[in-house]
């Protein structure tokens, strides 16, 4: 059964058809609508959603882009990978389109994706500012890029205020009496969020006229529980004799919790700690985490209002949007006596 079987049966053209599918009802009169309605529900009809989206040069499809992740590496050891595709598929789903996930080690390898699979739109997750700029202009599709930190007018991005969020991490553990913090990330060399989030974290410590010790910041290779465990035995093994830890990432924090207990060091009683995220998880470990929120949700919200506008105005426009962070206290950090 295709299209010009149903359009033979109904004794009308395949355009009308296709219209009626479409539900361009005023292309055709009310007596073959319900014609051609009744032949498809009677025979079941289902067209392909390959052909319906060369004719209709529209695929429903949305793809979300991580980049940076090598073979043998998994997006779902992210939780926040886990949480921001969740809150990203909500959005897409309320407006009738679908998902599609591409995970990749280079931004630029989805270009091929995109014309294979006829994407209406595309979220990209992390891409360096040099890349985006490329990246756009190579692609003929609306975007969003989600945490790129550029000043590019020309590119839609939707980020948090990731530099308040260090700026509040250790503010709170000033406040609290800590004075020998560590701060535990990926490379800050870099632009982008783990630089903001550092610069946020010096900040406070130049706001209070606070020296910060020669070796308070440790690198981890990524963003993964192991890497925390890492950083939590090398912390509780250092002469340093930290009271307190901010991370760039929940996962991380979790990590660096253990490393602490594997180390002889408990938390908060000898060492508070605090995350960045504000993940479901953070209610569930022991002590219960003290993080940073970003409000996922909102940030996925933009992210969609942003890309959904471009599509319906066919074309790129101008989008830059800032969520705003705080910080929710738990049970990790403990005051100085």
């Amino acid at each position: 059964m295709n299209l010009k079987t149903i359009a033979k049966m109904a004794g009308v053209s395949t355009v009308t058809v296709s219209n009626v599918m479409n539900g361009k009802y005023n292309k055709a009169s009310k007596e073959t609508i319900e014609r051609v309605q009744k032949i498809i529900a009677e025979t079941n009809y289902q067209p392909s959603a390959t052909a319906r989206s060369l004719i209709m040069k529209r695929s429903r499809i949305i793809c979300v882009v991580i980049p940076n992740l090598q073979p043998e590496e998994s997006a779902a050891a992210s939780p926040y990978n886990t949480q921001i595709l969740g809150y990203l598929d909500r959005y897409i789903r309320g407006r009738g389109y679908y998902m599609m996930l591409r995970c990749v080690v280079q931004s630029f390898d989805v270009l091929a994706d995109f014309a294979t699979w006829n994407i209406d739109g595309a979220f990209l997750l992390g891409v360096a500012a040099e890349d985006a700029r490329k990246l756009q202009d190579m692609m003929d599709i609306p975007a969003v890029f989600i945490d790129t930190y550029t000043d590019d007018p020309s590119l839609a991005t939707v980020s948090i205020e990731d530099r308040k969020g260090g700026y509040l991490a250790a503010k709170h553990l000033l406040d609290k009496g800590h004075r020998r913090v560590a701060f535990v990330s990926t490379p800050t060399e870099f632009p982008g969020v783990m630089q903001e989030r550092y610069r946020g974290f010096c900040d406070a410590f130049l706001e209070r006229g606070v020296a910060l010790r020669p070796d308070h910041l440790i690198t981890t290779g990524n963003i993964f529980y192991e890497q925390g465990v890492k950083a939590g035995k090398r912390i509780a093994a250092s002469g340093q004799r930290y009271t307190a830890v901010v991370t760039v990432a929940d996962v991380l924090a979790f990590g660096v919790m253990e490393g602490l207990r594997l180390g002889g060091r408990r938390v908060p009683e000898d060492v508070s700690v605090i995350g960045f995220d504000n993940l479901p998880e953070c209610q569930y470990s022991y002590p219960r985490l003290t993080s940073i929120s970003q409000h996922l949700e909102e940030k996925a919200q933009s992210a969609g209002e942003c890309l959904f506008s471009m599509m319906r105005e066919k074309k790129i426009t101008t989008c830059s949007r800032k969520v705003d962070v705080e910080l929710v206290e738990r049970r990790s950090v403990t005051a100085l006596s």
